[in-house]
């Protein structure tokens, strides 16, 4: 807080002050001290006017309005009265013989009330000069007093007495208590339920010790609040808010109680605010604060959050400490006297006083100080020193004007110390409302009137330097206005809106409102203007088209006051409207598919107090009420900390920083922020925010940057476009806005792109309808393809008339009439008309028309039809095929050699074999290679055995090859059978059926090497069993060659039967045997052998000169038998005697132990 003055007086020294400021308008504060006089000062300390008393002033107060200041001396029963708007001084006597010790005003008339120090009581009423004399209202002097709302009077005197009469005089109630009274108030207590009664509650200090609260209609009704004693004495306490009390103690404790019937008894707050002791607290609802001074200090709360100490002021100076606070009711001053009878008056709160004009600032810092700035540009401040408190404050590009009333005073700011001339000062005929000034006007607005005049021009051209408006005052009571470089916008109580040039002080443009308009703000150069009407509703208007460009502000609040417009270069189609609790950021986008629009970009909180004055690149700067200014960071702005890489705290979520780019249109911040944490679909909204304002390069680079190659190419497809509505139309059809892209074609100079619109997006009946105002020639074509749209989605019947419209008698475009006809016939065969139908689809040359109603046909069961259709169109298989469907065997056979189809075929094949036409079914079944119908026709109906067997030697079918099985089964021809079972891999039953017929030979024989070892196995056990020991022999030798590892189980029972063989001439089984042996290496088989062979077991030797065995042993291009056997066994066989009596052959046994002869004896 600020220091305005301090008074001191001699005659004041070393005394406790009693001082009041005028009520309402604080303007002045009387001062009394032990002199016998009372003096009063304006509120920048200067002495106004003295009242010289007969004795010393013992108490004084203003009247509601602050014009009369009534003041009681000791020593005189007189009220003197000073008027404080001529400055004169009256007497008036009370006609009381003792003297006076208290006096009142009323706060709601003009009754004043004098009490004695008798307990008389005098009511004066100033308007009437009517007196009312009360006596024995008390028995002792009259201490304090207060008057309520409904002008009922409370008061306390020394006979421990509380007296309630009204405004006659007359005691309603009267109440006894235990001590002095101290401190009476009036105020609201809150209950439980609430009575409406306003006032309800008087309250009062007793002995400085308790605080009492009375209900006002049962004084017997009472609440005694007792507190510790620690805190010392009540100094003196005030209400505020919703019942609540702040309570100051003689400890320097601070405490607050709520008077709520559930809280009573609490305390809210406690604070020891000073160390010693505190003397006096103050409360000012209108800055929201309380005060306490105690010691040598002050200290300021603010009443929403008592906790924190927002100021603390200490006067070093006053070692006797302070004594009492006082606050102005606009809060602007506080007043604190101390107990060396001194007086210091500080500023907490200037009047929100400032302006404006680009980036540079003018403000009031101290009641008589203006300070100019250029934050922005880095200029020093300057500072001015006004001859009078302003009521107003005007910024120019070169000057400044401060005023007050109907006179305003001129500064010319320089390069030099101080920074600024006084120029002059200006008497207008009437009370300035408000003024604004641009380069070399000033334009100041007085009842109804704007008087446009130059600031620094010369006498001699007055005519030119001076002009009223409106000139014809027919035309409305001008309610605001504003100055920019070239233009004087001012706004009337009729909804007038008019634009005047300055250059030659002509009007240029008007704009006619519904209603009132109350403010206007028009941007830096003119050319856009914010205007709030009298529903508090805000509009944005172009005064250039001012008929089609007036748009109403969204999400506009009720309650704005201001609007400001940003003064960067790159934001100058963004501004702010504020009122007490936020700032609402608006933005214009002006060239955008939609047109021109205003958006609602979003809301930033203002802190208490504070009042915007300047807007740049989203930093508000502030004037606070100390004084000062401050800067907000608008939130909405929020991404530009985050791509500088400046913000600090928690940041917002990137869509919503990059939404707030994208609709303040900055695109390289909104790229910026993509490329450090963007996702594609980021960079998507990006591209869409481009399109829409028609940024056609930059999109190009963002779609380029999200890879969408489509886009790009379509965008690059319209960068040579000057058209601008075409060019719009364009975007608006790449964003899916078709409606809009069709009207912004229309509007432009290519009208014919919207047809194509229509006709690309499938959209036919819109088609039509562009087609018959803009291209009659393009409705065939158009019909055209809306008639297969309709086709395609079964409206038959206005596809066949769309057809139809399609035709076009003209040769040169046979190939789409041809499409039209093929339509026609199509759907005449849809809707019913088959002969109309067919005949067109078979006089049209399309083969593929053909095929297509032939399965419009098909479908529609019409089969000979089709099938005609399909022949027509070269379509066979299908023909063929829809003629079986329909029995029409006939055709189907004149269509066969065409047909490749094997199921078509294998169809005609099937019915000729059910209508026994045998040899013609056994073709067919051939062409649909189907051998087993062949070869089962061939055996059943046609009695062909030997081309079954040759199609079955030939495909090897098994199938076949079991029915010719079965074929010669019936015929007892068991060897063809068991063949073609065999072949047809029916082993088992070929098996079975030779067991069965003895044709076990033949078995074996066909079964051939392709048999497995269970076969071989199969068939030696049958020979066995039939004791056919040579096969059974072979076949078990076979069985054990098959697992290619010889079983020693299988090789013996081959030997076994081997050896059981009768000799014969030819000697086979004695070979087969020997081989066996010699396959088996087993030296116990090849012993049985010898010994077979030496005849040791029967007695007859099988080795003879002329015997095989000797042949077969004795060959010279083999090894003898005797080294075989030697290697074999250890015995070798003596060579046979050459007599013909000893025939043996004698074996000699050598100790030898076998082994394995490296290869085998043949």
């Amino acid at each position: 807080m600020k220091s305005v003055f301090i008074l001191a007086d001699k005659a004041w020294a070393g005394s406790s002050l009693l001082y009041k400021w005028q009520k309402s308008l604080g303007n002045y504060i009387a001062v009394a001290g032990q002199d016998n006089s009372v003096k009063i000062f304006d509120r920048h300390g200067h002495k106004w006017s003295e009242l010289s008393l007969p004795g010393r002033c013992v108490g004084m107060d203003w009247d509601k309005d602050g014009d009369i200041l009534a003041v009681i001396a000791a020593k005189s029963s007189s009220i003197y009265l000073w008027d404080a708007s001529v400055n004169k001084t009256s007497q008036i006597e009370s006609g009381m013989r003792d003297q006076m010790s208290f006096v009142l005003w009323s706060k709601t008339g003009p009754l004043l009330a004098v009490g004695t120090i008798k307990g008389n009581l005098l009511i004066y009423n100033q308007q009437t000069s009517r007196k009312i004399p009360v006596l024995g209202k008390h028995t002792k002097k009259i201490t304090c007093g207060c008057w309520s709302v409904q002008n009922l009077l409370a008061l306390g005197s020394d006979d421990n007495t509380l007296s309630i009469s009204n405004h006659e005089g007359d005691t309603i109630r009267q109440t006894t208590l235990r001590g002095e009274p101290a401190d009476i108030t009036f105020s609201e207590r809150k209950t439980n339920e609430r009575s409406g009664q306003g006032e309800n509650t008087v309250s009062l200090s007793v002995e400085n010790k308790n605080l009492m609260l009375f209900n006002i209609n049962d004084l017997e009704n009472r609440i005694e609040l007792t507190f510790q004693r620690h805190y010392g004495q009540i100094v003196s306490y005030r209400w505020y808010g919703d019942g609540y009390i702040l309570i100051g103690f003689s400890h320097g404790y601070f405490v607050v109680i709520s008077t709520h019937i559930k809280e009573i008894g609490e305390e809210l707050h406690q604070a020891r605010n000073h160390k010693d002791s505190l003397n006096s607290v103050a409360i000012s609802t209108a800055v929201n604060k309380a005060a306490s001074c105690g010691d040598n200090s002050i200290k300021i709360h603010e009443l929403s959050e008592l906790k924190d100490i927002s100021n603390v002021i200490t006067l070093d100076d006053e070692t006797k400490g302070l004594d009492q606070l006082t606050w102005t009711d606009d809060g602007q001053l506080l007043a604190v006297s101390t107990q060396s009878g001194t007086l210091h008056v500080f500023l907490t709160k200037l009047p929100m006083l400032g302006g404006s004009f680009g980036t540079r600032l003018a403000y009031l810092t101290s009641l008589l100080e203006v300070t100019v700035s250029n934050q922005v540009e880095g200029e020093s401040p300057v500072v001015i020193q006004v001859e009078v408190e302003p009521t107003f404050i005007a910024m120019g590009p070169f000057h400044v004007a401060v005023g007050m009333n109907n006179r305003a005073w001129f500064y010319a700011l320089v390069d030099g110390e101080p920074g600024f001339n006084k120029l002059k000062d200006i008497e207008y005929l009437g009370t300035i409302a408000s003024m604004s000034l641009n380069s070399d006007y000033a334009a100041a607005l007085f009842e109804g009137k704007v008087q446009l005049h130059m600031i620094e021009g010369k006498d001699q051209d007055e005519k030119k330097q001076m002009k009223l408006f409106p000139e014809d005052e027919r035309k409305g009571w001008i309610i605001c206005h504003a100055l920019t470089a070239d233009f004087l916008y001012y706004g009337t109580d009729a909804g007038d809106v008019v634009c005047v040039l300055v250059e030659d002080w002509e009007t240029v443009s008007s704009y006619s409102h519904a209603i009132g308009v109350r403010k206007v703000f028009p941007d830096l150069n003119g050319t856009r203007l914010v205007f709030i009407d009298d529903k508090n509703a805000g509009f944005l208007l172009s005064p250039t088209n001012a008929t089609d460009s007036c748009f109403e502000l969204p999400n506009f609040s009720p309650t704005i006051t201001g609007v400001l417009w940003d003064n960067w270069h790159a934001d100058r189609g963004v501004f702010v409207a504020y009122d007490d609790d936020k700032v609402y950021t608006y933005a214009l986008h002006k060239s955008t598919i939609y047109g021109p629009r205003v958006v609602f970009v979003g809301s930033t909180a203002l802190l208490f107090s504070q009042k915007p004055l300047l807007l740049h690149n989203g930093d508000l700067t502030c004037q606070t009420a100390s004084g000062k200014t401050s800067e907000v960071a608008l939130s909405t702005h929020s991404f530009l900390k985050r791509a500088g890489g400046t913000q600090k705290g928690p940041q917002p979520e990137l869509g919503t920083q990059l939404a707030q780019a994208l609709m303040l249109k900055r695109f390289h911040e909104a790229c910026a922020l993509c490329k450090s944490a963007g996702s594609n679909t980021d960079w998507a909204e990006v591209g869409k925010a481009c399109l829409v304002h028609m940024e056609v390069e930059l999109a190009i680079q963002v779609f380029r940057m999200s890879s969408n190659v489509g886009m790009v190419l379509s965008l690059q497809g319209i960068q040579g476009i000057e058209d601008m509505n075409l060019r719009a139309g364009h975007l608006a059809m790449f964003l899916g806005e078709y409606n809009l892209a069709q009207d912004l074609y229309l509007s432009s100079g290519c009208p014919i792109a919207a047809l194509e619109m229509r006709r690309d997006l499938l959209q036919w009946d819109s088609a039509l309808m562009l087609a018959k105002r803009l291209a009659e020639d393009q409705i065939p074509f158009i019909s055209k393809e809306y008639a297969v749209h309709l086709e395609f989605i079964g409206d038959y019947v206005n596809a066949l008339a769309h057809y139809e419209k399609g035709m076009i008698q003209d040769n040169g475009f046979q190939e789409h009439n041809d499409a039209c006809k093929a339509g026609v016939a199509r759907m005449s065969i849809r809707m019913g008309d088959i002969r109309r139908g067919a005949a067109q689809a078979i006089q049209h040359p399309s083969r593929i028309l053909k095929k297509e109603c032939g399965a419009i046909l098909e479908s529609m069961k019409q089969f000979s039809e089709a099938a005609q259709l399909y022949e027509k169109g070269q379509y066979y298989d299908k023909a063929a095929s829809v003629y079986i469907r329909c029995k029409n065997w006939a055709k189907v056979g004149e269509l066969l050699p065409h047909v490749s189809s094997p199921k078509i075929h294998l169809q005609y094949a099937k019915a000729k074999e059910a209508d026994g036409k045998y040899k013609d079914a056994a073709q067919a079944y051939e062409s649909a290679k189907d051998w087993d119908n062949v070869i089962r026709v061939l055996l059943e109906h046609l009695n062909s055995p030997e081309e079954a067997v040759r199609i079955v030697r030939e495909t090897q079918s098994i199938d076949g090859a079991k029915m010719v099985a079965r074929f010669f089964l019936g015929l007892n021809d068991y060897s063809s059978a068991i063949h073609f079972l065999v072949l047809s891999q029916c082993n088992d039953e070929a098996f079975q059926l030779a067991q069965q017929h003895g044709q076990m030979e033949v078995y074996a024989d066909i079964i051939g090497p392709e048999a497995t070892q269970e076969d071989y196995q199969s068939i030696a056990l049958y020979f066995e069993g039939e004791k056919k020991h040579l096969l059974a022999g072979k076949f078990f030798q076979k069985c054990a060659q098959y697992t290619r590892s010889v079983s020693s189980a299988d090789v013996s029972q081959a030997l076994k039967h081997f050896l059981k063989c009768p000799n014969t001439d030819d000697n086979l089984a004695v070979e087969m045997a020997i081989e066996t042996v010699g396959q088996a290496r087993d030296s116990s088989m090849t012993n049985q052998l010898i010994d077979y062979l030496m005849g040791e077991s029967d007695g007859m030797p099988k080795l003879t000169d002329g015997c095989l065995g000797a042949r077969y042993f004795w060959t010279p291009s083999t090894c003898s038998v005797s080294t075989w056997l030697w290697s074999c066994t250890g015995r070798r066989l003596a060579p046979p005697s050459s007599s013909p009596e000893k025939s043996s052959v004698q074996v000699q046994t050598y100790p030898h132990k076998p082994q394995s002869p490296s290869h085998m004896v043949p």
